[in-house]
Parts: C-alpha cells; sequence; structure tokens
C-alpha cells in the first residue's frame, strides 16, 4: 500500500513536482516530502512561527552535515587502506568543503529549486551547497542510514567526484587566493620568515596570510613557497566554512562604522 500511494502522490498528487525532482536527483520517492521541502528554505528565507521561532533548513543542514562526514570518512578509510590520517583528512576535507558542495548542488540543480531572500549578503555564496547538506539531512530521516550510505556513495561520489584527479591534483591555493581577493575588493599580503619553532638543520619557513591586515591562515613548508601554499591553503578552508564568512562580514561591519564617525 505504501509503494502503491508513492505512485499516486509521484502521478496526481499536489506535490508531484517535488516527488518527481528528487526521485530525478537522488533515485527515491519521499515518504516525507515536507522533510524535503524544508530541506530547501534557506535561513533567508524563514518563515517566523508564533513563539519568535523559525522555520528553515538549518536543522536538516546541520544533521546533514554529520551525516556526510560520516559516509565520506568510511567510505575513504575503506577506498584506500594503506594511507595515512592525514591523507584521509585531506582528501575528505576537499569532498565536503563549501566549494565542493556548491559545486555539487548546481550538477544536481539544486540551485534551480532553493528558495531563498538574495539580499547580496556575503554569506549566502554556499546556500546551495548547505542545501545539499540539508537534502541528505532530509533523506537521512526519511529513509535512514543504509539508503543515504548507497545515495551519496553509488550517486552523488561515484558519478560527480573524480578521486583520481582529487587526490592527486595539485591546486595553487595562493593564486586562487589572490585572485579571490581582487575580485572581492580585499587586501592581501603574505608574511613568510624562517620558522623559529623548526628543529635540525633542515631549513623551515612558516607564513602568515594576511586579508584586509586579519591573519587568516597559516602555514608551515621546507621552502617559501611551500609555506605560502600551505598557509593560503588553510585560509581557503577557513573561508569556506561560515566562521570566515562571519570574521568578514564583521570586519566589514566595523570598518564601516569607523568611517561614518
Amino acid at each position: 500500500m505504501r509503494f502503491v500511494a508513492r505512485i499516486a502522490h509521484l502521478l496526481w498528487g499536489a506535490d508531484r513536482e517535488y516527488y518527481r525532482a528528487f526521485r530525478r536527483i537522488f533515485g527515491v520517492t519521499p515518504d516525507n516530502v515536507e522533510l524535503y521541502k524544508l530541506a530547501l528554505v534557506h535561513r533567508s528565507a524563514s518563515v517566523k512561527v508564533e513563539g519568535g521561532g523559525s522555520i528553515n533548513n538549518e536543522r536538516l543542514e546541520y544533521l546533514g552535515d554529520a551525516v556526510l562526514e560520516s559516509i565520506v570518512s568510511d567510505y575513504l578509510f575503506i577506498e584506500y587502506p594503506d594511507k595515512s590520517e592525514g591523507f584521509l583528512t585531506q582528501t575528505r576535507s576537499k569532498i565536503v568543503s563549501r566549494q565542493s558542495l556548491n559545486s555539487l548542488a548546481r550538477k544536481l540543480g539544486l540551485d534551480e529549486m532553493v528558495i531563498y531572500n538574495s539580499t547580496g549578503n556575503f554569506a549566502h555564496k554556499h546556500l546551495f551547497g548547505d542545501c545539499l547538506e540539508a537534502m541528505i539531512g532530509a533523506l537521512y530521516l526519511d529513509k535512514g542510514y543504509n539508503v543515504v550510505n548507497r545515495i551519496v556513495i553509488n550517486d552523488l561520489l561515484s558519478r560527480h567526484i573524480d578521486l583520481e584527479d582529487l587526490t592527486h591534483s595539485e591546486s595553487d591555493h595562493k593564486s586562487r587566493l589572490i585572485e579571490w581577493c581582487q575580485k572581492s575588493k580585499r587586501t592581501i599580503s603574505f608574511s613568510t620568515e624562517a620558522d623559529g619553532e623548526q628543529k635540525g638543520s633542515q631549513p623551515a619557513f612558516l607564513s602568515r596570510v594576511l586579508i584586509d591586515d586579519m591573519r587568516i591562515g597559516v602555514g608551515r613548508g621546507s621552502t617559501k613557497k611551500e609555506a605560502e601554499q600551505r598557509a593560503a591553503e588553510n585560509a581557503w578552508v577557513l573561508l569556506g566554512d561560515e566562521m570566515g564568512d562571519f570574521i568578514l562580514d564583521r570586519y566589514d561591519h566595523l570598518k564601516d562604522e569607523s568611517c561614518e564617525r
């Protein structure tokens, strides 16, 4: 009977467009379509309810983030039995980064479905990736861990993430970071010097990335170039997180207040 009900909703129900879209994206028909619809509501388009609360996808995003990290961690642990903890952590970070999830959400077509208030807020740049995490949270609640695990591995990772390219490609994080700062009209500088904490005869350097005179990333390396690349990569990790958005938004707010005075 449940199967018949799902078919009826898919063909004739009021939410048939949602059912069809979610089935196209994830390959399953929702049991509780309201969870998936809620996953589409970004906090900028929150609906206020009695008592001062808000209805949006933040709680589902929180849950989906944890579920996704667990699935990817387990997958990489099995896929790379001889790799170190550092390799596994770095690879997982690349897969679940805000930039990666945002790109994946666009490939899946979630960018055309998410509901948000376009105010030009800096923090909105990752809203499609946030929506994807919320969708994974909805899948987990609706279908259970085993189903969402299969979908993430077989449909999302296998079809849209090239692990071979991801684990072997060398990204020029410094150039990417400089380009981003130029587009965002922010100043950037690198402070690189000999690493005083390094022991032994091998040379070592410590580099700090300053964006708008704030230290955003730190990195160490055996050469100045390596140290700056690692510092830029660490800065990218922070900027890909909502805390990075908050820091820069707060800085802009304080700067505007200072100018007004």
